[in-house]
């Protein structure tokens, strides 16, 4: 409405205008927008998230549920109480005492830390020449690096277990080449490990770094040229620091799924080492111990978060020196 005349007392003409309320439902959209994600992260990941937690402290038991003690609200402030004080920290100090955690805790962080590296010499090249290809030909080579996704991840992992066999088509192929003489065991060993968690999450490492390049001003490229800096030089100074965002994305995405991987060392891995998937897989369904595996879960959990915490402080150091 525009604006309206009036008389005031003393009959001179003043102008009032209309009050809009169009702010109020803009600025609740705005808050229900921000408020969503929130709750959808409370819902399906604080919530569950609480539930391990109070597994973890609870003690083993043969029956269902397998642990104790269980939160009987109906008794009121009196059950509450005698539930807190069952509770307790022995399972996290069997994680201390028994070995075979730490191990599994270590090796999987060592072969997340190698394949990552592996993943990143491979997928650097790879999106470096994604971006320096032609616009056809990048539109391929993007099809060709998603084109396993197409495909279920089991099917792909059956089939390098059916390559990796000692009569499989690998061994086949180098013993024809005069590689080897005698057909090498692949499979239940870490090369075998290592084959599948590249083959399975290069796309990961690739795409955030082909999408940081892509963004790369080639005029800063150009710039570095004419001062006379060779093209290495170039890369190394121009480049390579204004792709680390990508890299830092692209080697969390691999390194945290990693960790807690499962269905590839249990397929073509051995099971004289196992990695934390595996061993959370024997707890829960092997031993039905769901509070020892439940507090595996919760300290992989707090191991996982350093790596997001350090990337985080990178992004902001980032955004305060580009201000």
């Amino acid at each position: 409405m525009g604006p309206c005349f009036r008389k005031d007392d003393e009959g001179r003409g003043g102008v009032t205008t209309t009050t809009h309320h169009s702010s109020k439902p803009a600025a609740f959209g705005r808050r229900l927008v921000i408020a969503i994600p929130y709750l959808w992260l409370a819902v399906f990941f604080l919530v569950p998230f609480l539930i391990v937690l109070k597994i973890s402290l609870s003690q083993t038991a043969i029956a269902q549920p397998p642990y104790t003690p269980l939160l009987d609200l109906s008794g009121g402030l009196a059950a509450l109480k005698d539930f807190l004080a069952a509770l307790s920290f022995d399972n996290y100090a069997l994680l201390i005492s028994d070995p075979i955690y730490l191990l599994s805790y270590l090796r999987s962080l060592s072969i997340a830390i190698v394949s990552t590296a592996l993943l990143l010499i491979i997928g650097f090249p790879l999106a470096y020449g994604m971006v320096r290809a032609s616009r056809a030909a990048q539109a391929i080579l993007f099809m060709l690096v998603v084109l396993p996704f197409w495909t279920s991840f089991l099917i792909r992992i059956y089939a390098w277990k059916n390559i990796l066999e000692r009569e499989g088509p690998l061994n086949q192929i180098l013993v024809v080449l005069g590689i080897v003489s005698e057909p090498p065991v692949w499979l239940s060993t870490d090369s075998a490990i290592y084959i599948g968690i590249v083959y399975t999450y290069l796309p990961f490492m690739v795409l955030p770094i082909y999408a940081t390049l892509e963004k790369l001003d080639q005029t800063l490229l150009e710039a570095a040229a004419d001062l006379g800096c060779p093209r290495w030089k170039t890369f190394w100074l121009v480049t390579l620091p204004l792709a680390l965002p990508g890299v830092l994305a692209g080697s969390l995405l691999c390194f945290i799924p990693i960790v807690g991987e499962f269905v590839i060392p249990d397929l073509l891995g051995g099971s004289e080492n196992l990695m934390i998937g595996q061993t959370l897989w024997v707890e829960f369904f092997g031993n039905r111990d769901w509070p020892a595996a439940s507090a595996v879960a919760v300290v992989l959990l707090f191991l996982l978060t350093a790596p997001i915490v350090i990337y985080q402080h990178v992004q902001a150091r980032e955004l305060e020196g580009g201000r």
